[in-house]
């Protein structure tokens, strides 16, 4: 019975301000019964104390009650009681997304806060919240690619991963095209409609047996489409340019060097974009319309019914009002 009325919603609310007449009846009865009230003068009301009020006395005013109850459900059967009977069907396909992240010692560069590595990492992180229903995987490369993580539902697992990658991991150099050709390599087989690689570099292919060209050429056989960003600001950067204890490295002011005019034809020839993020918040932005472009597969059936209810509240008004005339003409008759 409670879900029925939790279910109820009136069409015609503007019908229930007629309830503020029901005071003003109850006004009227108490002031007609006071009017109608008999009086007579005796020295003592003691003996009549003794006197037992009757049950019919007590009961006098159920008329009013019966009365104000039926004109309560035929107002709210006037307001349209109805109930929505809907269903909806949603079909929610993810993309598969493998993400190539550049992890050579360039990206220790300042021009970042702290430096692009813990940034790029830091935004990518967000950019795996964003989107719950995808398949991500995660390819990182220096001079030579390695998988992270493949592709998972699994985001916690994924990002767990990411405390673990350093700059200067693997082996020396700039392969744009090992770590294009590795990230293709994780995705080539699924079965999504949608297949995207994400390619995060701050310089230009310099080592690696396959061409970053060749590489891309292979991403659009499979029906990949390639963003590649390009990390780093303009000018000149202080970068490590030599290690002079385990961890520790001297930094200096390098020209910035991005490939952008390779990483620009991978995008276009794939169907992706090229983006330059020269701090943060730039590197945020492209995220964000990436994953506006890139939108999860969503489709929705829906259905919705209206039933009328009115008729219960009138069949339960005029049951009462039924009542009110019998009781008034029977129980409750008033003798002249």
């Amino acid at each position: 019975m409670i879900n029925y009325f939790s279910d109820i919603q009136f069409a015609e609310k503007h019908w229930f301000w007629l309830m503020l007449l029901l005071p003003l009846m109850v006004i009227w009865y108490i002031w007609r019964l006071k009017k109608h009230e008999g009086e007579f003068n005796y020295s003592s009301f003691v003996l009549l104390k003794a006197i037992p009020v009757s049950s019919k006395a007590k009961s006098r005013h159920v008329l009013l009650i019966l009365k104000l109850a039926s004109f309560a459900l035929l107002i709210t059967a006037l307001a349209r009681p109805q109930s929505r009977s809907s269903w909806k069907d949603t079909k929610t396909e993810g993309i598969d997304i493998v993400m190539s992240l550049d992890v050579s010692l360039s990206m220790l560069a300042k021009d970042f806060k702290p430096n692009r590595m813990e940034v790029a990492k830091e935004v990518m992180v967000d950019f795996i919240n964003a989107r719950p229903n995808d398949r991500i995987g995660l390819v990182i490369f220096g001079g030579e690619v390695f998988t992270q993580c493949p592709l998972t539902n699994d985001h916690k697992v994924l990002k767990n991963m990411f405390p673990q990658i350093k700059a200067g991991i693997l082996d020396q150099g700039t392969a744009i095209g090992l770590g294009l050709a590795g990230a293709v390599a994780r995705i080539k087989e699924s079965k999504a409609k949608s297949k995207v690689i994400i390619m995060v570099s701050d310089g230009v292919n310099n080592v690696g047996e396959i061409s970053p060209l060749t590489a891309g050429e292979l991403a659009k056989t499979y029906g990949i489409r390639v963003y590649c960003i390009g990390v780093g600001s303009k000018g000149k950067a202080l970068q490590p340019v030599a290690m002079y204890a385990q961890g520790q490295y001297e930094y200096d002011y390098v020209d910035v060097e991005i490939d952008e005019k390779i990483m620009t034809d991978i995008s276009d020839m794939t169907g992706g974009k090229y983006f330059r993020a020269t701090n943060k918040e730039s590197l945020k932005n492209i995220y964000l319309e990436i994953d506006k472009m890139e939108k999860t597969i969503t489709s929705e059936k829906s259905f919705s019914n209206k039933a009328e209810h009115f008729l219960p509240f009138v069949l339960l008004a005029s049951i009462l009002l039924l009542l009110e005339f019998v009781l008034r003409f029977t129980l409750f008759r008033s003798i002249p």
